[in-house]
């Protein structure tokens, strides 16, 4: 069972707006759906030589990265 309340547009509140419904889920037709997704490709792999993953590091640093490129951005514009 789901119940709620809802507004029709966010600007427009509506003081009470109750619904009490049901969530039906057609479990085969999803079953028979989730067979036929196909597997994502890798595209990019962060196992170095020594096969450890390093996806985290890199993450961290793109993230510094950006932040150097801004901080650059910003000194360059206020110039």
């Amino acid at each position: 069972m789901f119940v709620g309340s809802v507004s029709d547009n966010f600007d427009e509140r509506i003081e009470q707006k109750i619904f009490h419904a049901e969530i039906v889920v057609d479990n085969e037709k999803v079953a028979a759906e989730t067979k036929a997704y196909q597997k994502i490709p890798q595209i990019l792999s962060f196992v170095d030589e020594q096969g450890e993953d390093k996806m985290k590091q890199e993450i961290e640093s793109n993230y510094r990265q950006i932040k150097i490129d801004i901080v650059n951005i910003i000194e360059s514009e206020m110039e």
